[in-house]
């Protein structure tokens, strides 16, 4: 399932955890690179990640409660 990451707009929002979860549910990306990702989604321009699809229920839940909006492209 391929997600388009939009923004943020939690107060605070917690760059540890978020970047961390972006790591830990994609196929193909490290915490490094998820680091850098998560610092785009929090200026505000959207980014595309690629989760397994055992993971999309719980990947949804998760962005959700970190006040990540997203879309489904696939």
């Amino acid at each position: 399932m391929k997600l388009n990451l939009l923004s943020c707009d939690a107060q605070r929002p917690d760059k540890r955890a978020i970047a961390k979860y972006i790591a830990e549910i994609s196929s193909n990306i490290n915490e490094s690179l998820a680091n850098e990702l998560t610092e785009i989604i929090l200026e505000g321009d959207a980014v595309d990640i690629e989760i397994e699809d055992k993971n999309s229920g719980s990947a949804l839940r998760t962005f959700r409660k970190l006040r990540v909006d997203y879309e489904i492209i696939e």
